[in-house]
């Protein structure tokens, strides 16, 4: 998978928030309203990252999760091969949304390293707002196809149809994408498919996250994605609701170009 270099070195850095500092939830949830991303340290146990993530949402469970609400990411050698379930193995893991499959997927996912390959596994991250703007300058269609109502269909037979961009009634704008065999798309988006995956390949950033290390993002904002990897890597995984509302996804660059807003609730 390639990568874009531009800014991935300043990236942990630049979102960084201390969690042990004074008032650390408040600086995290202006940052997430913000850039929709922190990043964080010294999160070395399960414990320590339960308690991180209960600071600053209402943990939603997952299908997988334990009875904390914490998911256990890693290579369990029986589930790569079933669909959907490709964050279980060792292989690439294509740019996504958390739960896009849900009718409500959460806002917010935080994901901590507990213990790091031995090869590979950096995490890619995508700012949706950036991934816009990229196939807005194109000057192409993609961004209005891809905005129409109910041109995708994400999950299995209890899945959601949506869009991969919701345009909301303020003019804010969330994204909502998976991209394996779960996804089914309109015939009038399958042309439009190699654009946006263009667009996030040029705008992914690498993080290479050493233990404790992890990052917090809005869900309905940013993409991410998984390089493949040899050894044992452990990540935890919370999904869940802020504590401090946020106003919906993030505010579009001046596009020049109309898009059809569709009131879906992400």
């Amino acid at each position: 998978m390639r990568v874009a270099p531009a800014r991935s070195a300043t990236l942990f850095a630049s979102h960084f928030v201390d969690v042990r500092a004074p008032h650390s939830a408040d600086a995290c949830a202006a940052r997430l309203q913000d850039t929709g991303l922190v990043t964080v340290d010294g999160l070395l146990s399960r414990q320590a990252v339960l308690a991180f993530a209960e600071r600053l949402m209402r943990i939603v469970p997952h299908p997988h999760s334990g009875p904390d609400g914490l998911t256990a990411i890693y290579d369990t050698g029986t589930h790569a091969h079933r669909v959907g379930f490709a964050g279980l193995g060792h292989g690439e893991l294509e740019a996504h949304t958390e739960r896009a499959g849900v009718p409500h997927p959460p806002r917010l996912m935080l994901l901590v390293c507990l213990r790091p390959a031995d090869d590979g596994g950096e995490v890619l991250l995508a700012d949706g707002h950036d991934v816009l703007a990229s196939l807005c300058a194109e000057g192409r269609d993609a961004a209005v196809v891809l905005s129409k109502p109910r041109t995708a269909y994400f999950g299995a037979g209890a899945g959601h149809p949506s869009q991969v961009f919701t345009v909301h009634a303020d003019g804010r704008v969330s994204v909502r994408l998976r991209q394996d065999g779960l996804a089914r798309w309109s015939p009038i988006v399958h042309p439009y498919l190699p654009y946006v995956r263009r667009a996030i390949t040029g705008c992914q950033r690498r993080l290479r996250l050493e233990p404790g290390q992890g990052y917090l993002l809005d869900n309905h904002r940013w993409l991410h994605a998984r390089a493949g990897f040899s050894g044992d890597r452990l990540c935890l995984r919370a999904l869940g609701v802020p504590l401090v509302p946020m106003l919906a996804g993030f505010t579009p660059d001046s596009i020049g170009i109309s898009l059809p807003k569709t009131h879906d609730v992400v």
